[in-house]
């Protein structure tokens, strides 16, 4: 018997969002945060944080470009003497970025 008048309600359209509804959450904006448009190495570090700023010098004289980073695996980064849990970060941090859910902000976060 419910299913019966779940699916009649569903039918009628009584489930579907009304026009005004849509117009409200469209309308709805947060501010947002500023973020860096040209990312090198330095400002993607300086993004990730925690410590792993400290291996800007190291990986521009080895790596060079942000492209190359960004496939750049855990092997070669151990060996240039980059901590277990730097290169986590960097390799967790470069796959959001290529994926594009996170970006470094052009303001450092405070802690």
């Amino acid at each position: 018997m419910a299913w019966r008048q779940m699916l009649s309600f569903n039918r009628r359209g009584a489930l579907s969002t009304p026009p005004q509804l849509i117009h409200e959450f469209a309308s709805f904006s947060s501010k947002s945060t500023p973020y860096i448009l040209k990312v090198g190495i330095p400002e993607f570090l300086n993004g990730v944080g925690r410590g792993v700023e400290a291996h800007v010098e190291k990986l521009e004289s080895e790596i060079g470009d942000i492209q190359k980073l960004l496939v750049t695996r855990t092997l070669k980064l151990k060996k240039l003497g980059i901590p277990c849990k730097h290169r986590k970060l960097i390799l967790k941090y470069a796959h959001k970025y290529q994926v594009g859910l996170w970006r470094p902000r052009a303001e450092p976060m405070k802690s």
